[in-house]
């Protein structure tokens, strides 16, 4: 009889399966901690930069220049307005 447990039989008593928990939720926590951090990188990633929008509405207003949607003088004039 060990450690004065006369239900354990052969094992360490009732502590084995309380830290064995502890264990259990520590192992869980960090596993969910590792994917929290992770998903978190990857919607930083996705973010656009400082001056990103007006990047893409620039690269928009060439597009629709070079495929004739507007003229050069309407296309100077927006690119003016997205330059403020």
């Amino acid at each position: 009889m060990l450690y004065g447990c006369p239900w354990c039989g052969e094992m360490m008593g009732p502590g084995m399966f309380f830290w064995g928990l502890i264990w259990l939720f520590f192992l869980i926590f960090v596993i969910v901690g590792g994917i929290w951090i992770i998903q978190g990188a990857v919607r930083r990633r996705d973010l656009p930069k400082e001056g990103g929008s007006s990047d893409r509405a620039m690269e928009i207003l060439r597009e629709r220049y070079a495929r004739g949607e507007i003229n050069k003088e309407e296309f100077e004039e927006r690119k003016r307005d997205l330059a403020t």
